[in-house]
């Protein structure tokens, strides 16, 4: 609005991203803490490409690696859905199913509260896992991922224009994702512990982004054939395939 073009307005954007990650680059490389154990290991015989291939079979003969990848793929089923269509969502024509929002609204309730929600979940859930333990918050932060999606089921069939409303809604949902990725995050740091779990945990990591990709892909071409208020109801059966590899998970 300040600018009245698109050009500039976004460019403006970007230019202060780039700016603010560098200046989170400087500050966090003097200010994060590095593990006594964090070092470089020098390889006599040099084999890069067998010790390459030597990492990832032992990633994948690692014990209960199905139910592990499976729960890494899946837990975020519903989510990863509902993450590419939220800004959508509010963005289009309440004639479509929308909320009519304009990008200056959704910036603020999505860009703004929503991810000041996520990271105090995520905060609020470190601090549990730090208090009760990992298997203890693992059922419990899992439902709440997913339950919150709900709060998408209700915007989509009321529509309502209250700003108030809308925000809490996204508000709600956002710090349900943010504390139970909490969960997502320390069982893959859980179970990439070893003797190589750094190059575990960027395999690990791959299927992570793929197990948020693949859904991703096709949540739009959903949405299109069976609307707002029956995409959402979807992402909220998608989160029991994650709720069920939980089963299968051996946690100490």
């Amino acid at each position: 609005k300040y600018y009245g073009e698109t050009k500039p307005a976004w460019t403006m954007v970007f230019v202060g991203l780039a700016v603010l990650s560098l200046l989170f680059l400087v500050y966090h490389s003097q200010v994060l803490p590095h593990p006594q154990n964090d070092r470089s290991e020098v390889n006599e015989k040099r084999d890069f490409a067998g010790n390459f291939i030597q990492a990832i079979l032992s990633f994948f003969k690692k014990e209960n690696i199905v139910p592990a990848l499976l729960f890494i793929l899946f837990f975020r089923f519903g989510e990863a859905q509902l993450m590419k269509l939220a800004s959508v969502f509010l963005l289009d024509k309440r004639d479509f199913g929308g909320l009519g929002l304009d990008t200056a609204q959704v910036g603020m309730i999505y860009g703004t509260i929503g991810l000041i929600a996520l990271m105090s979940g995520g905060i609020l859930g470190g601090i549990c896992i730090s208090r009760k333990g990992f298997k203890y918050w693992l059922w419990p932060m899992a439902l709440i991922l997913n339950i919150p999606h709900l709060a998408y089921v209700y915007l989509a069939v009321c529509q309502p224009e209250n700003l108030f409303m809308i925000g809490s809604c996204v508000a709600l949902e956002q710090f349900g994702y943010g504390f139970g990725l909490t969960a997502y995050m320390f069982y893959m740091i859980y179970f990439c512990e070893g003797s190589q779990k750094t190059t575990h945990y960027a395999i690990a990591t791959g299927f992570m982004a793929l197990g948020m990709m693949l859904p991703g892909m096709i949540s739009g071409k959903i949405q299109t054939l069976i609307g707002y208020d029956n995409f959402f109801i979807w992402v909220l059966i998608c989160g029991i395939p994650g709720l069920l590899c939980l089963r299968f998970l051996k946690v100490k």
